[in-house]
């Protein structure tokens, strides 16, 4: 059912239908097992007892899953844990979800293997009263649980292999012991992650939008500290050095996926984007390669105002990448730099994409607007427009005559209609 955001009276007459219809079809169901309770409510506030009521008749014996998401209008929500913890599908339930609402558990779920909290009411102690005892436990993801200033895994959750963590403003401490976790995806600005047996993590995501240098120190202690890592994608706010030429190989890894992200302005004028070959000659059966460079102004040194020849770096080849794509692709001279050298020693290259316009918007006005009959392009600044124009005459002047004909070459460009120069 959908709610009327824009008439208050109208919102507020759907949200009483919406609950009353749900409360019939529960009061249907009292005689019958119920395996999957999933309520997702944004609307206005309403009566926490009719929740209650609908989990009484909901956790019985056999129930599966369970996801309560409320707004924050709701968030003073207290979830009945007596109801859950002491109740009859205290055995059964296999995946939790909970959003919005303050939850303080005193035991563990003997089936549980998901658990999500999102915008909860939760203290680190009482995580750990529940995580612990859990001990069936697979993954573990929370978002935005501002209480938690340590998070601690168990030795005992042997079966643990998925951990995410984003937004947790107070969390200093990641303190893993779990030993077979393989799936990592956190924050970077937490102070202190111990992964525990960090030979075991196969995939790897770390995001941060204030975190600095992330590619160098990814480069540099990774092969090390991750040998078998297959999948890793991180994102840096900024680069203070040139992607380093160490030691070290990934000699497991297949996807790397690295996102250069400033939310204004421009992303670190000296950093040498050609450093990165650096990055893949580490990458000995890499397969797929993604750039993203994320920016409202462009102060690299531009490849058409500086006639004199691009680098090369003989000798170092790439004989595994399949698929490479760089968004945000712009006309730095050591973006065109990478993009020639990879063009000339990828030898297994099938597919190259340059999206002049960030997140593919060509793509997006062609399957959403219907030839753009309807609507606009989301918005771009006037800066990033004409860096745009200046990327696709860079492409066409040193990029396109490299392209062999084993390569498809995509190029996303601005719209001709949203995303004209002035």
């Amino acid at each position: 059912m959908g709610l009327n955001c824009w008439d208050p009276i109208s919102y507020k007459k759907n949200c009483q239908t919406f609950i009353d219809r749900v409360d019939r079809i529960m009061k249907n169901h009292l005689a019958i097992g119920v395996k999957r309770f999933k309520f997702q409510y944004y609307g206005s506030y309403f009566r926490t007892s009719k929740l209650n009521s609908w989990l009484r008749t909901a956790v019985t014996p056999g129930i599966e899953e369970l996801e309560i998401s409320l707004g924050y209008k709701q968030a003073k929500y207290n979830f009945p844990c007596p109801l859950l913890f002491a109740g009859s599908g205290r055995n059964s339930i296999r995946s939790l979800h909970l959003s919005a609402c303050a939850f303080h558990p005193v035991a563990g779920l003997g089936s549980l293997t998901r658990l999500y909290l999102s915008n909860m009411h939760i203290l680190g102690d009482e995580l750990r009263c529940l995580i612990s005892n859990s001990f069936a436990l697979e993954e573990l993801y929370l978002t935005n649980c501002r209480q938690i200033i340590c998070l601690e895994v168990p030795c005992q959750l042997r079966r643990f292999v998925k951990l995410e963590v984003f937004y947790c403003s107070k969390l200093k401490v990641i303190e893993n012991k779990a030993p077979n976790l393989c799936t990592v995806a956190i924050d970077s600005d937490v102070a202190c992650v111990s992964i525990g047996d960090s030979l075991q993590v196969k995939d790897l995501e770390m995001f941060c939008e204030v975190e600095f240098n992330i590619v160098y120190h990814a480069r540099a202690k990774f092969p090390a500290s991750m040998p078998n890592l297959e999948t890793l994608s991180i994102a840096s706010a900024g680069e203070m050095f040139s992607t380093p030429s160490v030691p070290g190989k990934f000699l497991h890894l297949k996807h790397l996926d690295i996102c250069l992200e400033v939310t204004s302005g421009a992303f670190s004028p000296n950093y040498d984007y050609f450093s990165l070959l650096f990055f893949l000659d580490a990458c000995s059966i890499l397969e797929t390669f993604r750039l993203e460079v994320v920016q409202t102004r462009m102060k690299h040194d531009s490849v058409l105002e500086d006639p004199s020849g691009l680098r090369q770096m003989p000798g170092h080849r790439h004989d595994s990448i399949k698929k490479v794509d760089i968004t945000g692709f712009c006309s730095a001279k050591s973006m065109v730099e990478l993009t020639c050298h990879i063009l000339e020693n990828a030898t297994s290259l099938k597919c190259l994409t340059l999206d002049t316009i960030l997140y593919g918007y060509e793509q997006w006005r062609r399957n959403s607007l219907s030839d753009h009959k309807y609507g606009k392009c989301p918005r771009i600044g006037k800066h990033m427009i004409a860096e745009a124009h200046k990327a696709l005459a860079a492409i066409e002047r040193y990029v396109v005559g490299k392209v062999p004909s084993t390569v498809k070459l995509n190029v996303m460009k601005p719209c001709s209609r949203c995303h004209v120069l002035k």
